[in-house]
């Protein structure tokens, strides 16, 4: 490690890229602390306290909701619409999976299509946020909520949100790491120091016991405990040993690379997105209707707040990981590309047998994985009916940690590999 920091120091270009990838982490700090013109948030905290829905969208824009800024929805419709155009392209509409096959400039297209559905999906999250929460918290929108202020405000919201976007294609370019995850995960650290101050308020307070103090350092450890249990399910693959028909291949290709690897969570954390968005839609539907007795049922079933909406959701979860993983994972492509290779698994034929042994194995796999999933994504609705002094913004573990850690672990993969790259250049250079 010490090497490695080493290394950093002395490349400059590494170290360009950090420091760029910093000042952007600062910009997107800052704009989430400035909210847009005409709004009073002092009851709309309290309020995402009290609902896990928001509160997760609140997390993942990095605290910006509940501070009704400029950034206020994150990255999360682009994210949804890359998540959409990604499904369309597998074999749904023929012409986005030709550009989807087409190489560079298909994805080029693919992704511009993707920004534009990302502004139509942005205004209109946008317009039902400020419209449920200005019918729900009457004092939000100063001087009351009429509808230009309304479409002005989503404005806003949706221009911040493509601004973020644009920050998250610079760092990719001239920072470290993916652009979007990088500004996901910026958020949810940012939020890090109120979770823990939250935490410490709400387990210490003014107990001169020391019983508190005994809790705030269990809370950190569980919280650890957590974050190493993440990186096991982003870590954890199953590795099948492979083999060549040709002896000399064989011979040259001894080495510890030589299997086929199948993640333990293939789906990483979208399953996690697709469930908490399909909870969310019709919740943001119901916004628009003035029958109480409608919000009440919608947030009764779908708002995080019982046992059986956490039910639903482990249910989509488990749903979305299985289809998802089915659609990136395709058993029977591994078992074609395995017999042009000239490839094959010890003690199975290969073609069907080797298509059906991967499908079974990845079945058991992603059981096991959606189960960890559900499981971390639940915790912090969960604990909050277990521990009714928990409120949602001291919640362990959930969506955040899954990404923080996914994304932790491919950027220190990246910066591992431009300092691979930086030896080799000096080495050839030295020759």
């Amino acid at each position: 490690m010490i090497s490695s920091f080493k290394a950093i120091i002395k490349n400059k270009d590494i170290r360009n890229r950090i420091l760029f990838t910093l000042f952007a982490f600062l910009v997107y700090r800052l704009g989430s602390a400035i909210t847009v013109p005409d709004v009073n948030t002092t009851d709309l905290v309290a309020g995402l306290e009290d609902n896990s829905l928001f509160a997760m969208l609140n997390l993942l824009g990095g605290g910006g909701l509940e501070q009704f800024s400029i950034f206020a929805l994150g990255v999360t419709p682009y994210i949804t619409a890359s998540i959409i155009i990604q499904l369309l392209s597998m074999d749904v509409i023929p012409p986005l999976s030709e550009l989807a096959k087409s190489g560079a400039k298909g994805r080029k297209q693919l992704d511009k299509y993707t920004r534009y559905l990302a502004v139509i999906f942005g205004f209109v999250q946008s317009f039902s946020l400020v419209y449920g929460f200005s019918s729900t918290y009457t004092g939000l929108i100063e001087g009351g909520a009429t509808m230009s202020k309304i479409l002005y405000i989503a404005t806003i919201f949706t221009a911040g949100t493509m601004f973020l976007v644009w920050i998250g294609d610079q760092i990719s370019t001239k920072g470290i790491g993916n652009g979007i995850s990088m500004v996901i995960m910026a958020g949810i650290v940012g939020r890090l120091p109120r979770q823990f101050s939250s935490a410490w308020t709400s387990l210490i307070g003014d107990d001169p016991t020391g019983q508190g103090i005994g809790l705030f350092i269990g809370y950190i450890v569980v919280y650890l405990i957590i974050i190493i249990f993440v990186t096991l399910i982003n870590t954890a693959e199953r590795r099948i040993p492979i083999q060549y028909t040709s002896s000399s291949i064989s011979l040259s290709k001894q080495s510890k690379s030589n299997y086929l690897p199948l993640k333990l969570n293939s789906a990483s954390v979208i399953p996690v997105i697709f469930a908490s968005s399909l909870m969310m839609a019709p919740l943001q539907i119901a916004s628009f209707f003035a029958s109480n007795k409608v919000t009440s049922v919608m947030t009764d079933w779908l708002g995080m707040r019982t046992w059986y909406s956490l039910v639903i959701y482990v249910l989509l979860i488990l749903f979305f990981t299985f289809f998802y993983t089915k659609m990136q994972v395709n058993p029977e492509k591994i078992a074609e590309n395995l017999g042009k290779s000239g490839a094959y698994i010890p003690s199975v034929r290969p073609g069907k047998e080797t298509e059906n042994y991967v499908n079974r194995v990845l079945s058991r796999l992603t059981t096991l994985g959606s189960v960890a999933l559900a499981l971390v994504a639940v915790l912090p609705h969960l604990m909050p009916l277990i521990w009714t002094e928990m409120n949602t913004s001291m919640a362990l573990g959930g969506t955040g940690m899954i990404i923080v850690v996914g994304v932790a672990i491919e950027t220190v993969r990246q910066v591992q590999g431009l300092i691979t790259q930086k030896s080799y250049k000096n080495y050839f250079e030295d020759e």
